[in-house]
């Protein structure tokens, strides 16, 4: 898929808009997930912050709610890899990211229970 392979150049400015769009298709959620995962898979703040950049612009619920399996299924891999450390630093940076929707996903992440 697209998605899969455009996510190796996420750090790319003219591939961003392009994951965007893959993220947020609201008529295929097989199109996001398989995005959302490339990316995640990337483990790497590049990647996590381009899934939570769409998903606090998702407009449907079933594209938020797919959005956000994805990133708790980033949270387990990460603790169950021991990579605990890194994910906090992860979002730690996020949650100081100049896109307040980034920013206030991070603080959510970082903070179960409670709103940003």
């Amino acid at each position: 898929m697209a998605g899969r392979q455009l996510a190796a150049w996420a750090e790319r400015e003219e591939v961003g808009p392009i994951l965007a769009r893959l993220l947020l298709d609201a008529h295929d959620t097989a199109v996001t997930q398989e995005t959302a995962q490339a990316l995640l898979e990337r483990r790497d703040l590049v990647g996590l912050r381009t899934v939570l950049a769409a998903l606090s612009r998702a407009e449907e619920w079933w594209t938020a709610d797919q959005l956000d399996g994805e990133v708790f299924g980033y949270q387990s891999w990460m603790i169950a890899d021991d990579r605990t450390d890194e994910l906090v630093d992860q979002l730690v940076r996020l949650a100081a990211d100049q896109d307040k929707g980034v920013r206030d996903e991070a603080l959510r992440l970082s903070r179960p229970g409670e709103q940003p």
